[in-house]
């Protein structure tokens, strides 16, 4: 079976944490093993832990949002959120350090004792876990990348970049709004990006950010873009929101539909703001896209790409190109050359 790249992607991101976690456990249970017990026996003694606290923790919190049982977790108010957190990283981390002591006293004479050690342990462990709650929570709210970016300081001074850009907006998001009302049109909405979000990781892209029913997605050019994802990402959320059709019609009475625009070229990115900050992508290349999107509703097609894009990439087999008229855009000299993406055999259809 064909395990997905964000399959792939969150597996990994276990195997990371749990290594990390691991290695530093390890010293933690050298550093604080008793004087009489060899030092190799520390060290299992704090790997085993990792393993028994850092792993479950690590798949619940990469894993939730995944898990159709743990769906209640996203309605919670944030209190009440971080209230169950708190609950079930308690009790892994008291019964990982519990389990971890049983293991290791097979075979001996030993007995499982709270002492300065053991207190020591837990401190520890919840210190480990609370500050990897906060590095996950950051990456959720900023996005990883971003974050990452942000640590690094990459966009500190700005910097020319040359970016794909991909635009996705939600087709009759007025008409849905005013029949759905303002709630349910948000989990319809949240629902969407989503599956948005699901054809981002299996193209490589970066969500640069949501901006009312319009998600932006990115690709710096390198491989992802070379191979032709950007082109084939559009319809890939599409086919994610074929497959959950059922789905938003029993919830919604409605599977959303969008329009789409591709576009290359260079921008400025850096970091901006003062209270709040994030990293911005200035230049014309965003507009552009952005004129794209707006005449695929004139058009009449829901996938626009532009001719410069297509000149820098192999077009995937399964997808076609239509060219179509010249587009004048305002404050641009020539007219864009753009041609019409679609699927072959229309598969693309909900």
């Amino acid at each position: 079976m064909k395990i997905s790249r964000r399959n792939r992607r969150e597996w990994r991101v276990i195997f990371w944490i749990s290594l990390t976690s691991a290695a530093v456990s390890a010293y933690f249970g050298y550093a604080v093993a008793p004087a009489d017990d060899p030092p190799v026996r520390g060290i299992l003694q704090g790997i085993l832990t990792s393993l028994l606290i850092a792993t479950p923790i690590a798949f619940f919190e990469v894993r939730r949002a995944r898990i159709d049982a743990l769906g209640w977790m996203r309605r919670l108010p944030l209190a009440g959120y971080f209230f169950v957190k708190v609950l079930f990283y308690c009790i892994v981390i008291v019964a990982g350090l519990i389990l971890s002591r049983l293991i290791m006293s097979i075979g001996t004479s030993r007995v499982i004792v709270f002492d300065p050690i053991f207190r020591n342990s837990l401190l520890f462990a919840f210190g480990m876990s609370v500050f990897g709650n906060l590095v996950v929570e950051m990456g959720r709210l900023l996005g990883f990348g971003t974050l990452k970016n942000l640590l690094v300081g990459r966009y500190a001074r700005p910097r020319r970049e040359q970016r794909a850009f991909l635009l996705i907006d939600m087709k009759d998001s007025t008409g849905l709004a005013e029949r759905l009302g303002a709630i349910r049109f948000h989990e319809l909405l949240n629902a969407f990006f989503r599956d948005i979000a699901d054809a981002a990781l299996e193209c490589d892209a970066e969500i640069h950010k949501y901006v009312g029913d319009e998600a932006i997605l990115t690709w710096p050019a390198g491989p992802a873009l070379n191979e032709g994802d950007c082109l084939t990402c559009p319809f890939l959320a599409r086919g994610f929101m074929v497959r959950n059709a059922a789905r938003y019609r029993d919830r919604f009475g409605v599977v959303p539909e969008f329009r789409a625009a591709l576009h290359f070229g260079e921008i400025v990115a850096g970091e901006i703001g003062d209270l709040r900050r994030e990293i911005a992508f200035v230049g014309d290349t965003l507009n552009v896209t952005a004129r794209l999107l707006d005449a695929s509703k004139t058009l009449h097609r829901d996938v626009l790409v532009s001719a410069e894009l297509l000149a820098l990439i192999r077009l995937p087999a399964d997808l076609k190109a239509e060219p179509l008229p010249t587009l004048s855009i305002r404050g641009r000299a020539a007219p864009l050359a753009i041609a019409a993406l679609s699927l072959r055999g229309g598969q693309d259809q909900i």
